[in-house]
């Protein structure tokens, strides 16, 4: 088996070194393809606060590395803008919620399929280097984030697009509803979601995340043994 050596993306500027929350279905298309699912067992009833996940430290990977997937699992990729926290935040109403946000970064959020949005999905979500973070950008050189252009390219080709303006809670919502009933630190990162259409990858697909203002991130998928 190939070893696996994953770097940490680093900023001078902007610290990015803490914990990793995701938003799941924080994408009004992907919420809105599952909503009658919520009608029943398990959910009974649609959630009314952020689903959250977290991606531990093992995810962690930089654009220019390997991924690697284990032999008949199926892996998809994960446009998403990552929040970063640059004040640590407990109780913080949406208003001022700006103020402890320090910039916003590309990510591929990768995973494999969730089968369900009511455990969490560790094993989906939590294998070695499947969070990549691009270098993080100032708030102050980002204009207007809930209308940035997310693409997912496969080898060249563009497989799946969304934009931020589907978000169904914006990153100020997300810090206002999160810090009710957990703080949130500098240097934590908060995943604001993937849209509807996540893209399977295959052993040796080069996958690039592209992401308006914020830059792109680029990495080739190998099939572990191969």
């Amino acid at each position: 088996m190939k070893s696996r050596e994953y770097q940490m993306s680093t900023s001078q500027e902007i610290d990015t070194q803490g914990n990793i929350f995701g938003i799941a279905l924080n994408y009004k298309g992907l919420y809105e393809s599952l909503k009658e699912q919520f009608k029943h067992k398990p959910y009974v009833k649609e959630p009314v606060k952020p689903v959250l996940f977290i991606k531990t430290p093992n995810t962690r990977n930089a654009s220019g590395q390997n991924v690697y997937k284990r032999s008949g699992e199926i892996l998809q990729a994960g446009p998403a803008v990552g929040v970063v926290i640059g004040k640590s935040t407990s109780r913080v109403k949406k208003n001022d919620a700006l103020d402890h946000i320090s910039g916003y970064v590309v990510i591929n959020e990768l995973s494999l399929p969730e089968d369900s949005y009511y455990r969490p999905a560790i094993k989906a979500k939590c294998q070695d280097g499947f969070c990549v973070l691009g270098k993080a950008v100032a708030k102050e050189q980002v204009q207007n984030i809930e209308n940035l252009e997310l693409r997912v390219y496969v080898n060249g080709e563009l497989k799946q697009t969304g934009n931020t303006s589907d978000w169904v809670r914006t990153p100020e919502q997300i810090i206002e509803e999160i810090s009710d009933y957990m703080p949130l630190n500098e240097g934590d990162i908060i995943i604001t979601g993937t849209p509807l259409g996540r893209v399977d990858l295959n052993d040796g697909d080069v996958v690039r995340i592209d992401i308006d203002q914020l830059g792109y991130v680029e990495n080739t998928i190998r099939e572990e043994g191969v």
